[in-house]
C-alpha cells in the first residue's frame, strides 16, 4: 500500500524542515523558498492512500518546552499625582496654620486699635503691652492689712460688657474685632483656708450694788475662721456653736427676818485692831476686817485674834495696789499672796476681797474669777480717812442706814483714833434702831439669794467652763 507521507515540524527560528517522500528533504535556499506555513504549537500528520486522505491530529506537548513566547514587558506607575495631591494638602495645611495660629487680627483696647496674632491670650496680650499703662490692685491681709501695694489683681478687663475674671487671662483669647476695656486693678485677699476653732465667751455685768460675784460661768462656743496664709491673720466667718458669757452679778443685800447692819473696817491690822475689837466685844457686835496681807505678815497675832473674837477675817489684797493696773498674772498674784498670808497668820480660808478704791471692774473678773469668790464695797462710806472728827464719823455711818447696809471704816493705813471714839456711839445707835451687827457672810446667807459657794468660800471654775479672755 502505498502512502505519502508529509511531516512538518515548527519550532525555534532556524530550525529544520523535513518534507520527505519515504526521504530526507534538502536544506537551504531551496527549501526556504517554499511557502512559509504559518506558526503552529502543534505537529500535523496526514496521511494519503489509494482510498483517500485520513487527517490525523496528535498534540506535541513537549513541543511547548520548545516554543519561545516573548514577556509583555510591565507598565511603570506614575508618582506624579500622588505628589500632586500631597503638594495641595501641604498648601492648605500651611495656609490654615497661618489663619488659625499667626495671622494678625485687630482688637480695640480702650478705643485704641491694637494689632496682635490671632489666639492671644489676654494675659499675652496685656503682657505685650505693659497694661496698657492702668495700676495694679494691692494685696490685702484677711483682715484687710495691705500686704503688697501691687499684689492684687494686675488690672480688670471687660469684654463687651462682659467681666472677665482675672483667674481666666490666661485661657481667654480674643477675637478679631473683640472691643477691650482695662482698667485699674482691682485690690485682693490674700489666700487663706479655713479652721474651725474655739469661740471665747464674753463678759457680761449685770445689777447695780455692794456684793459683786460670778452668777454665771463662761463656756466657749466654736466658730469657724479665715487664716491668712501670708499673714496669720485670723477673721471670723462663721459661728458653730454659741459660747455662754461669764456674767457678773451686783447688788445690795435685803437680809430676810429683821434689821441687819455689817460695819467693815479695811487696811489692818495695825495697833488700833485690837481696840476695835474690845469695843465690838464689849457691845456684842460683829464685824468684818479686810486685811491686807504684808499687814497680817507683820501683825500675825491681831489677824488671829480678828477669828479668835467671832469676827470674819477678808483680803484687802496684799500691798493695796490698784487692781486694774495690773496685768493678769500679776493681779492673781497680788491676791493669791494675800490669800496665803491670811491663812499662815489666822489658819482660816478666804475667798472674799475687797478691792483697793473699790477698783474691780469686769477686766479683773475675767482674769481672777476663779479664786476671787466675791468683791465687796459699801454702800455708806463714814470718810473716816479724811479724819473729819469722831462726830462726824458717826453721823456718816448712821445716815440713810437701812436693812443690809455696809458701813465703810478702817483700823488701819493711818491714824485711827477717830474711828475708835466713833465706834462706840455708832454700835449704840444703831442697835437702838433695832439692827443687829453681822459679818458680811451673815449678811449675804439672809438675803437668801447669794449662792452657798460664794458664803463659804468655796468658788471654783465648773468642769467645762472657762474665764473670758482678758
Amino acid at each position: 500500500m502505498d502512502s505519502k507521507i508529509k511531516y512538518v515540524h515548527t519550532g525555534k527560528a532556524g530550525g529544520r524542515r523535513y518534507s520527505a517522500t519515504g526521504g530526507r528533504a534538502s536544506t537551504g535556499r531551496a527549501a526556504s523558498a517554499a511557502p512559509h506555513p504559518p506558526r503552529a504549537t502543534k505537529s500535523s500528520y496526514t496521511a494519503s492512500g489509494a482510498q483517500g486522505t485520513r487527517p490525523a491530529t496528535r498534540v506535541a506537548h513537549q513541543t511547548r518546552a520548545n516554543t519561545y513566547v516573548p514577556r509583555r514587558p510591565r507598565r511603570r506607575r506614575s508618582l506624579k499625582p500622588v505628589l500632586a495631591v500631597l503638594a495641595v494638602i501641604a498648601l492648605a495645611a500651611g495656609v490654615g496654620c497661618w489663619y488659625f495660629k499667626f495671622r494678625n487680627i485687630t482688637v480695640a483696647v480702650n478705643g485704641q486699635s491694637v494689632t496682635t496674632h490671632v489666639n492671644t491670650t489676654i494675659e499675652t496680650l496685656l503682657a505685650d503691652n505693659d497694661n496698657f499703662g492702668v495700676t495694679p490692685g494691692r494685696l490685702l491681709s484677711v483682715g484687710g492689712n495691705v500686704l503688697d501695694e501691687q499684689g492684687g489683681d494686675v488690672c480688670a478687663v471687660k469684654r463687651g460688657d462682659e467681666a472677665v475674671a482675672a483667674k481666666d487671662f490666661a485661657t481667654t483669647t480674643v477675637s478679631d474685632g473683640d472691643a477691650l476695656t482695662v482698667e485699674n486693678g482691682a485690690d485682693a485677699t490674700e489666700p487663706n483656708h479655713e479652721e474651725e476653732v474655739e469661740l471665747p465667751c464674753a463678759i457680761q455685768s449685770e445689777g447695780h450694788g455692794a456684793v459683786q460675784y460670778v452668777s454665771q460661768w463662761g463656756k466657749p462656743g466654736k466658730k469657724i475662721v479665715a487664716v491668712g496664709e501670708t499673714s496669720g491673720e485670723t477673721v471670723d466667718k462663721e459661728i458653730v456653736e454659741e459660747a455662754t458669757d461669764m456674767v457678773v452679778t451686783s447688788k445690795n443685800l435685803s437680809p430676810k427676818g429683821g434689821k441687819y447692819v455689817a460695819i467693815t473696817f479695811d487696811d489692818g491690822p495695825s495697833d488700833y485692831t485690837q481696840q476695835i475689837l474690845d469695843i465690838l466685844e464689849e457691845k456684842g457686835a460683829k464685824a468684818t476686817f479686810y486685811n491686807l496681807g504684808e499687814n497680817a505678815q507683820n501683825k500675825p497675832k491681831l489677824t488671829k485674834a480678828v477669828v479668835d473674837g467671832g469676827h470674819e477675817l477678808a483680803s484687802h489684797t496684799m500691798a493695796h495696789k490698784n487692781l486694774p493696773k495690773l496685768d493678769r498674772d500679776s493681779l492673781r498674784n497680788e491676791i493669791t499672796t494675800a490669800f496665803d498670808a491670811l491663812k499662815e497668820a489666822s489658819g482660816e480660808t478666804t475667798q472674799m476681797i475687797r478691792a483697793p478704791y473699790g477698783a474691780f471692774t469686769a477686766t479683773e473678773w475675767a482674769r481672777s474669777g476663779d479664786i476671787v469668790s466675791c468683791n465687796v464695797l459699801w454702800n455708806i462710806d463714814t470718810l473716816d480717812w479724811k479724819r473729819p472728827g469722831a462726830d462726824a464719823i458717826t453721823a456718816a455711818a448712821l445716815d440713810g442706814v437701812k436693812n443690809g447696809s455696809i458701813i465703810l471704816m478702817h483700823d488701819g493705813g493711818g491714824n485711827r483714833e477717830q474711828d475708835v471714839e466713833a465706834l462706840p456711839a455708832i454700835i449704840d445707835e444703831l442697835q437702838n434702831q433695832g439692827y443687829k451687827l453681822v459679818t458680811v457672810s451673815k449678811l449675804m446667807e439672809l438675803d437668801g439669794s447669794i449662792p452657798d459657794e460664794v458664803i463659804e468660800n468655796k468658788v471654783k471654775l465648773p468642769e467645762g467652763s472657762v474665764l473670758p479672755e482678758a
